[in-house]
């Protein structure tokens, strides 16, 4: 049960939702879009959030597509993990979907629900970072398509009335060679300490993180120094290592040197996969 009471909405198109959360942010409710509402019931009970109403997008129907789209997979932001893990197309973002969390919870976690969420790891980012994916935002200003990489900075930079619809990746890189490793101090389904997807595309790999710090991300900077065949393995790895976006994470589930220590091997285990990989 959560400590406070809120009216519940659940609006049949985004336009309905859009203007749903207009009135009510109108009215001081302080209004939040949900999908599959485990962040907010998570969250809600030890008071870190809040709201006099919700708006359910899940039945949206566009927010639940799932289909190709000429050259593009398009994914509506509501569907759950399970979904997404079922029908398989997209390798790179079922193996990354399917480690997060566990059978039971990936039922009701949803695509939009975990890119947007406040925890740290946030790992169903990581494939669309990687594939220069492009997002489909709906607000008050009405919709707008814009690239994940060009929005998602440590966290998707949403307006105020705007949510999350849908996500559409180029054909290319469904099928692209990747790598995909969720490492965990503890039991098979605890917090990650380090979750590493990548993809080579056009003989180049590019690298995303999430558990290593307070934010998923990619670095094309961390991509130059691996993908520079005229040093050896070790020293690009090491490179890699000294150029990493800060803070690294110093918690429970693991300490900073030990973080760095579990990507070192697993920078080492990617190269050892994907350099010899076609694409």
């Amino acid at each position: 049960m959560l400590p406070f009471d809120f009216e519940y909405y659940k609006p049949s198109t985004i336009q309905e939702a859009v203007e749903l959360f207009q009135y009510l942010d109108q009215q001081g409710k302080q209004p939040m879009f949900f999908s599959g509402g485990t962040e907010l019931i998570t969250l809600g009970r030890i008071d870190l959030s809040y709201t006099e109403a919700v708006i359910n997008i899940k039945d949206i129907a566009d927010c639940q597509v799932m289909r190709i789209n000429g050259d593009h997979l398009v994914l509506g932001s509501t569907l759950t993990l399970t979904q997404i893990e079922e029908a398989n197309l997209f390798p790179l973002l079922t193996k990354t979907a399917s480690e997060i969390a566990d059978h039971t919870a990936r039922g009701k976690i949803t695509l939009g629900g975990n890119i947007c969420a406040r925890i740290f790891y946030r790992e169903a980012v990581l494939p669309f970072l990687l594939s220069d994916s492009q997002v489909l935002l709906a607000g008050p200003q009405g919709n707008r398509i814009v690239p994940i990489n060009e929005i998602f900075h440590e966290q998707l930079e949403l307006n105020k009335g705007e949510f999350l619809a849908q996500i559409a990746t180029e054909s290319r890189y469904l099928r692209a060679p990747f790598f995909a490793v969720k490492r965990r101090q503890q039991w098979e389904t605890g917090y990650p300490l380090i979750t590493i997807a990548a993809l080579k595309i056009a003989g180049e790999i590019r690298v995303a993180l999430s558990g290593l710090c307070p934010f998923p991300f990619r670095s094309r900077e961390v991509e130059a120094v691996i993908n520079n065949r005229g040093q050896t393995t070790e020293v690009r790895v090491n490179a890699a290592l000294n150029i990493l976006p800060q803070p690294i994470l110093n918690d429970v589930e693991g300490s900073d040197q030990y973080r760095l220590f579990v990507l070192r091997n697993l920078l080492l285990d990617m190269l050892a996969v994907l350099e010899g990989a076609p694409g």
